[in-house]
């Protein structure tokens, strides 16, 4: 529950008691007046008195009721504070402490969501946020952290301290709620941070989270890609390949404490020193049909650069289309034949759409690849209804889930779903991996439900191993 709601109880409940109390005062002056005055017989002034009080309380209750809803604590739609009572609050809290922090947090889409999908589901945006940011800070051991609605998509969060303290706080909350969707809305979040350093006005604070946020957009749009023309990007990715002008980075994956393998990710670098990542570069490999020659070359790469890495078993994203292909078997087996001593193991990680119905011929190219000490992990567990047949049909060595079930949230969620997976993994003997794991209670959670494999920044940064 956020600061604002409890606040709200709170402010309810003492408007209560002032409503209460007063009458049950009221109430029992009256009895022990006419129990003391009229002990045997009553008087005619008790009618007077009663009709008196009756009437007194009846207004008393009205006042209240009236002031008290008059003055409201938390906003209808997010259940934060309502933008005059979170000033008056911060600036008592800026009054209290030597050193206080301001975050901004703004929903920079919440028009285009209003326009796009209506209004409900804008309100929707504004209170789920709320709530997402209340429990992300709550993960990070900050409780009743008070936050409210300033305006539009703005939320002010106020926390004891200097900025120093939560700057990396904020940056990793905006880099986290990159992930955050609601309904399949995509949510775009941005955030400032400032001190009392800066000023002890609580207008002024504000005013600078502001400069500073727009100081962010615009530093942020100075270091975007600039826009390439299509064709001369496409010019640009081809003679990256052609030149195998690529960098090869890599993250560990633990089973239990030991490292089992690392997986390797590429990305192109281009005449004009910039990166393309696989998200975009693949489209244009797909449209161009180089994804096979590409991924001849990434097999060939890493492995030739094998002392680069302190460990000789690689996984590497492979597109199912190549592994089906029947030149790039015969190369790959060729080449691994003549390259044995530079690697131990190799896992190629598939995924795709659309089944594949030919499971036979795709179990015997799985099955001819083991003796070259290269298995087949599925990815997408999940989420991709094939990955699920292929995890029944296939004679895969190991599945990894979809990212959607890395956070905690999610694996207590669908702890069922995971188990079920896990069950028939296991029944098959089939290895299970899980990424992204970030925390040590998702790490905890990966280990209660037995998953085989875990990756993520938790366990092991990004590592750069190669650069042409």
């Amino acid at each position: 529950m956020l600061l604002p709601e409890q606040k709200e109880r709170e402010y309810r409940f003492k408007l209560a008691l002032r409503i209460g109390l007063p009458i049950f005062a009221l109430v029992l002056l009256l009895v022990s007046s006419t129990l003391i005055t009229n002990y045997e017989s009553l008087h005619a002034s008790f009618f007077f008195e009663a009709i008196l009080l009756l009437a007194f309380s009846i207004y008393f209750i009205f006042y209240i009721i009236y002031n008290g809803f008059n003055e409201k604590i938390t906003d209808d739609v997010s259940k934060t504070f309502t933008r005059e009572y979170l000033l008056k609050y911060l600036e008592k809290e800026i009054q209290k402490n030597d050193e206080y922090t301001l975050i901004l947090v703004s929903i920079e889409n919440l028009h285009d969501i209003n326009k796009l999908y209506g209004l409900k589901n804008g309100d929707k945006t504004l209170y789920e946020v709320a709530n997402w940011v209340g429990n992300y800070l709550f993960k990070e051991g900050i409780n009743k952290a008070p936050i409210g609605h300033l305006k539009g998509g703005d939320f002010i969060v106020g926390l004891e301290g200097n900025k120093e303290k939560y700057a990396t706080l904020m940056e990793m909350m905006c880099i986290k709620a990159s992930e955050f969707h609601i309904d399949n809305i995509e949510i775009t979040i941005s955030g400032a941070i400032t001190d009392t350093n800066y000023s002890k006005d609580l207008h002024y604070l504000i005013e600078n989270l502001f400069e500073l946020q727009e100081i962010r957009k615009k530093e942020k749009s100075l270091h975007h890609d600039e826009k390439i023309d299509p064709n001369e990007l496409e010019a640009l990715v081809i003679r990256a390949i052609k030149n195998r002008n690529i960098i090869i980075t890599s993250q560990d994956i633990y089973e239990e404490k030991k490292i089992a393998f690392c997986e390797c990710f590429v990305k192109l670098k281009l005449n004009n020193g910039k990166f393309v990542y696989p998200k975009r570069y693949k489209k244009i490999m797909n449209k161009l049909g180089l994804t096979l020659e590409f991924e001849k070359m990434l097999v060939e790469e890493i492995i030739l650069h094998h002392s680069k890495f302190h460990i000789k078993k690689f996984a590497i994203n492979i597109s199912t289309s190549s592994l089906r292909n029947e030149s790039f078997l015969a190369f790959i087996k060729q080449f691994l034949d003549e390259n044995k001593e530079h690697y131990e193991q190799i896992v190629f990680i598939v995924s795709e759409q659309e089944y594949y119905s030919y499971t036979g011929r795709f179990n015997s190219i799985i099955n001819s690849l083991k003796s070259f000490n290269v298995l087949i992990a599925i990815d997408r567990v999940g989420s991709y209804h094939t990955s699920f047949l292929y995890l029944r049909e296939l004679d895969v060595a190991m599945v990894r889930f979809d990212s959607y079930y890395s956070c905690e949230e999610k694996m207590l969620e669908q702890k069922s779903v995971i188990e079920g997976f896990n069950l028939i993994a296991q029944q098959k003997g089939i290895k299970t991996w899980i990424k992204n794991i970030e925390t040590q209670k998702t790490l905890d959670i990966a280990h209660e439900l037995h998953i085989d494999y875990v990756q993520g920044k938790y366990l092991s940064d990004l590592e750069k191993k190669y650069e042409n």
